[in-house]
């Protein structure tokens, strides 16, 4: 069971584990705002219900850079684990400028590909290929990316990751 954990703003900052999210509220450092139902959690001396959305009593400044790195998995995920340049399946990232003249692992410049296109492609730019991309790449940029647990999210947390959005 996981929570999401809104600052005194009401943006969301993070998903946490129930017990971290019910410690928080113990300790008052938060209030519930959404719990599960019927699922209450036993104390020794009190029954509290299991929070699913929390808020920070006091605001947390975050850091504006908030940056999301590059990972294969995150450009899979970005792209829809489809090809970026004939939309099949993709289990590959390729360098749309590739390392050997210079490409960088930036958002920008890697897309899902498709085995057969990346072989295919392998050390030329798309122009040189005579391709092109489906879509302009670049960073994420939604809530799901920048509130880590966010991308399986708990329909209790929509409204406030909208929100956010």
């Amino acid at each position: 069971m996981r929570t999401l954990v809104l600052n005194a703003g009401y943006e969301p900052l993070a998903v946490v584990s129930f017990k971290r999210a019910l410690v928080l509220v113990m300790n008052e450092k938060a209030t519930v705002i959404e719990h599960v139902e019927g699922e209450p959690v036993w104390g020794t001396r009190s029954v509290f219900d299991r929070p699913a959305v929390i808020v920070l009593t006091r605001y947390v400044r975050v850091p504006t850079a908030r940056r999301t790195p590059v990972t294969r998995r995150g450009v899979l995920r970005r792209d829809g684990f489809r090809c970026g340049y004939c939309g099949a399946s993709a289990s590959t990232i390729d360098h749309i400028l590739p390392r050997s003249r210079g490409g960088r692992d930036t958002w920008e410049n890697l897309v899902a590909c498709c085995l057969r296109c990346n072989n295919v492609k392998s050390d030329r730019t798309p122009q040189e290929m005579g391709w092109e991309l489906r879509f302009a790449p670049g960073a994420p940029r939604s809530t799901s990316w920048t509130v880590r647990g966010a991308e399986r999210a708990d329909p209790r947390w929509e409204p406030y990751l909208a929100l956010a959005a």
